[in-house]
């Protein structure tokens, strides 16, 4: 596996990452039904993918690596 099985649901381990990537964001432990119908109205975001190249999300994380 990708060393990510901590932080998936179960019914996720040993997906591939295309496969990962293309899930909803519900595939990612801690993230609640509720918290992906939050993220889809404020951001449009539908599956791991979309979070994790959300312009938004990226900007964020660069600034808190060059405040490191």
């Amino acid at each position: 596996m990708l060393g990510l099985e901590a932080k998936l649901m179960k019914a996720y381990e040993g997906k591939s990452a295309q496969e990962l990537a293309d899930a909803p964001v519900t595939a990612i432990a801690g993230v609640s039904e509720g918290d992906a119908e939050l993220l889809l109205k404020a951001f449009n975001i539908k599956t791991v993918r979309d979070l994790g190249t959300n312009k938004f999300f990226r900007w964020a994380q660069s600034i808190t690596n060059l405040a490191d």
